[in-house]
């Protein structure tokens, strides 16, 4: 993965909204880097969902960060929900 990526923020987000969506990507990464609670990733992802309600959004902010970093938040989100572990890793 490259480690130099920018997450394209939204100029209307708030610190708050910003804090939300890196804590999804943090977990994001961390299912693939060294495993994450499931529960805890799927508690980021629907805060993240409330900041980013669009699913074009979501989806162009998804190719964005599989482009930059080689990791897909939608195919991550598909095998956490369908996961029955505590931990999930990829």
């Amino acid at each position: 993965m490259n480690e130099n990526y920018v997450l394209p923020i939204d100029g209307d987000w708030t610190t708050q909204d910003i804090i939300i969506v890196t804590n999804f990507i943090n977990s994001v990464l961390g299912v693939y880097e060294k495993g994450s609670s499931r529960e805890e990733v799927l508690k980021n992802y629907d805060a993240y969902r409330k900041i980013m309600p669009a699913k074009s959004e979501q989806k162009k902010f998804d190719k964005d960060f599989e482009r930059q970093t080689g990791y897909s938040l939608y195919k991550t989100i598909k095998f956490v929900q369908n996961s029955t572990k505590d931990r999930v890793r990829l």
